[in-house]
């Protein structure tokens, strides 16, 4: 008889607004053979350069709310007026045929898998200060102000889950932060340790940003 193959992993990748997860992402599927992406669905319109089924499957309120009642979705929150979810089909598939499904999620949505796949990795990116996450989104010139400080405010929301991460990356350098996220999938080590220092840096430099921007 044969051997079955050896199950993947889901691999949850979070983090601020702006401190280039996707870009991360798309290093470690271009750089390591075994990861595939899920697709998030969102009933958010499309930025600029955004291809359906590339980037989001993007879908009415309508159509979003009746695979919930269905039970189509692995997690799925709201954030910033929009869902956000993880078709389960996609995943629960590709993790059968030994494959690293990578969910790049929102924090909410995060705790929904822990709750539910203990096994899961979660890994929460940032940057090496709340100044060079502002620059990122700011220098991303694809929202409006108000939009900005929303994400600014959530930011400091999300400072609070680090603690419920199983590990945290700094990404100063691309190609660093895929190969550490990368050792961190395979040997269950890496990262850096979760510093309530940093946490209170962060949100206390964060304040003053938005301080400045609402003046």
């Amino acid at each position: 008889m044969a051997d079955e193959k050896r199950p993947g992993k889901i691999v949850i990748i979070s983090g601020f607004s702006g401190v280039g997860k996707g870009t991360v992402v798309k290093k470690l599927l271009q750089d390591f053979g075994h990861y595939v992406l899920s697709v998030s669905m969102t009933t958010r319109k499309p930025r600029e350069g955004e291809k359906d089924g590339v980037n989001y499957y993007f879908v009415t309120n309508e159509k979003f709310e009746n695979m919930i009642v269905e039970d189509g979705f692995l997690e799925h929150a709201g954030y910033a007026d929009h869902y956000y979810g993880t078709p389960k089909d996609f995943v629960i598939r590709n993790t059968r045929e030994g494959k690293n499904v990578i969910l790049e999620i929102e924090v909410q949505g995060a705790m929904q898998i822990k709750e539910k796949y203990p096994d899961a990795v979660l890994i929460f990116i940032t940057t090496p200060s709340a100044r060079e996450m502002a620059k990122r989104l700011i220098g991303r010139k694809t929202e409006t102000h108000d939009q900005i400080l929303r994400r600014f405010k959530r930011a400091i929301e999300e400072a609070e889950h680090m603690k419920d991460y199983d590990f945290i990356v700094i990404n100063d350098k691309i190609e660093d932060c895929a190969r550490e996220v990368n050792r961190i999938v395979e040997k269950n080590e890496g990262g850096v340790r979760y510093d309530p220092q940093y946490k209170k840096e962060f949100i206390s430099d964060l304040l003053e940003i938005i301080k400045k921007h609402t003046e």
